[in-house]
């Protein structure tokens, strides 16, 4: 388990874990970086959008970008990253859960922490299609326990094209981390995502009217609830904790096989800190982890300099590191 050494100096004016994660969204401004969005139909028969940056070649590395809960092609920290991919003269790809790209997907089923099809199928697609891409991979939030889980299913089958990846604030124990958002300040971010997440759910109503049972959708006030009552029934599991027990990623670390740089802050407000010890002591004897946990940071924050002249240093040092052979 190499641990980096982290340079990380937080921006004196966004003290605390609260104020830099909110920043990502509310106070950023980030141009955005791909060039087209492409449709892919997916093996089932719904689609996937593809937000396109460069062309591929096999001179350069690859980055394909997975976001977090409720991401959309304007998410600021995804948008950075893509930027920080073509600076170095590599392509990059945003892939777009469904339903994040604006139109509600056709399929019964959604997107979740835990399903790895769609990341597989996107990654299948783009080696078939060059064979000699070099890929680098990130997941962030949500996207990055995708990406977890996904390295440890592959485990030695993972196609030799992947070279790195890299896991930014992942929750890692999903039930740990339900559980935590429930307390004080989280359920502030809870009420944020839980109005695009029943809307979207309603918006499938007229195409499966027995998707749920629409009372408790709109009594659920948690992600705990929601996912009791949504995720997990909707995609084959009996409720939330065996949604939670079966697609977090804690579970998956000891079979990854390919570097992966794990990234988190330990004031992360959306994960109790105890977690990343519980990764540490995991990944203590496993070459291909890599470990980042700085002290501070919030959830997908880690912003430093002055407030006219801010920067990103995740996106800088991940990207970075995915450069490295």
């Amino acid at each position: 388990m190499p641990e980096l050494l982290t340079t990380f100096r937080p921006a004196w004016w966004l003290p605390g874990a609260h104020l830099p994660t909110i920043w990502g969204k509310k106070g950023r401004k980030q141009t955005q970086v791909h060039e087209r969005i492409e449709r892919w139909t997916t093996p089932d028969g719904d689609h996937l959008s593809i937000a396109r940056a460069g062309s591929i070649t096999s001179s350069r590395p690859h980055l394909l970008v997975l976001h977090g809960l409720e991401g959309t092609v304007r998410s600021n920290y995804a948008q950075g990253l893509l930027a920080k991919a073509r600076s170095l003269g590599w392509s990059a790809d945003l892939m777009l859960f469904r339903s994040c790209d604006g139109e509600i997907n056709n399929a019964r089923r959604m997107y979740h922490s835990g399903e790895t099809t769609d990341l597989d199928f996107v990654v299948r697609t783009l080696v078939s299609q060059h064979p000699d891409i070099s890929l680098r991979l990130i997941g962030v939030s949500l996207g990055g326990n995708v990406l977890l889980k996904w390295l440890g299913e592959q485990g030695e089958s993972l196609v030799s094209n992947v070279v790195r990846a890299a896991a930014v604030s992942a929750p890692f124990d999903l039930a740990a981390g339900s559980r935590y958002l429930e307390c004080m300040m989280g359920q502030k971010y809870v009420d944020h995502f839980m109005v695009t997440l029943k809307a979207k759910t309603l918006a499938k109503r007229a195409m499966f009217p027995d998707l749920c049972d629409w009372a408790k959708l709109d009594s659920a006030r948690t992600f705990w609830e929601f996912d009791d009552f949504v995720t997990g029934p909707v995609h084959g599991f009996t409720g939330a904790l065996d949604y939670y027990t079966k697609s977090s990623s804690v579970t998956r670390l000891k079979d990854i096989r390919r570097p992966t740089l794990l990234f988190n802050a330990e004031d992360d407000p959306f994960l109790p800190a105890d977690i990343l010890g519980r990764v540490r002591k995991l990944a203590t004897d496993k070459d291909f982890l890599h470990l980042e946990f700085t002290k501070r940071g919030g959830h997908v924050g880690w912003v430093e300099g002055s407030p006219l002249t801010p920067r990103y240093y995740m996106e800088e040092k991940v990207i970075t590191w995915l450069n490295d052979e």
